[in-house]
């Protein structure tokens, strides 16, 4: 007869949960790694796998080079990142500056929390062929939907009829990248806030600033 008093064996993981768990030791361990300073091209992989306290077979499983690792790691990354741009660019803009104010501010934090790692995501990029793919992969997904909406605000008479859509999604996007990268990578004194408040009025001006007035 089983006994009563004999505790139940915890279930196992599924793999999902193991890759989940493996990919964020090994992405703690990278940005401790990149946050002394040191290159991203000059960490060996003997050195992180060491560090996330895992067997470079294992690395080499799910990681074949450093590209891939660069570029699964800023998937993680980014992930919150740029969903709180798409949520405000798929959303009713009927708070003024207020709600694209706060998705610089989430923004901003993610970046913050993940600097080191997409600090050298934006290096690698203008020369390493797979992360830079990526990278623009990643962008021009995201200037495509800020396009639509471009494109369904001014059907909608919400902007201006003089605003093209493709090019200020473009230069918008350009701007939010270039803008942040640049904060994180010299010291400016602009506070966090100050520059999501910045960035937010950019926006709302470059988009609402010379929309028709709406009706009396």
């Amino acid at each position: 007869m089983p006994s009563l008093t004999r505790g139940r064996r915890p279930a196992r993981k599924s793999d999902d949960e193991r890759r989940a768990e493996f990919e964020q030791r090994v992405l703690r361990a990278v940005e401790d790694l990149l946050a002394d300073g040191t290159p991203y091209t000059e960490i060996a992989v003997q050195k992180i796998a060491a560090t996330a306290e895992v067997a470079r077979s294992t690395f080499y499983r799910y990681f074949p080079d450093k590209s891939r690792l660069l570029i699964r790691m800023a998937e993680l990354a980014t992930s919150d990142l740029f969903a709180a741009a798409e949520r405000w660019w798929s959303a009713e803009h009927t708070d003024r500056e207020v709600g694209v104010r706060n998705a610089m501010s989430a923004m901003i934090a993610g970046f913050r929390r993940h600097r080191y790692l997409l600090l050298a995501l934006s290096e690698l990029a203008s020369y390493d062929r797979d992360v830079g793919a990526y990278w623009r992969g990643r962008v021009a997904g995201f200037v495509e939907l800020v396009r639509h909406r471009l494109e369904a605000d001014r059907a909608a008479g919400r902007v201006a009829p003089e605003l093209d859509p493709a090019a200020t999604a473009l230069v918008l996007a350009a701007m939010v990248e270039r803008s942040i990268s640049t904060a994180f990578a010299v010291r400016t004194g602009i506070s966090d806030a100050e520059l999501a408040r910045t960035l937010g009025r950019s926006i709302w001006l470059v988009v609402y600033g010379d929309a028709p007035a709406g009706p009396a």
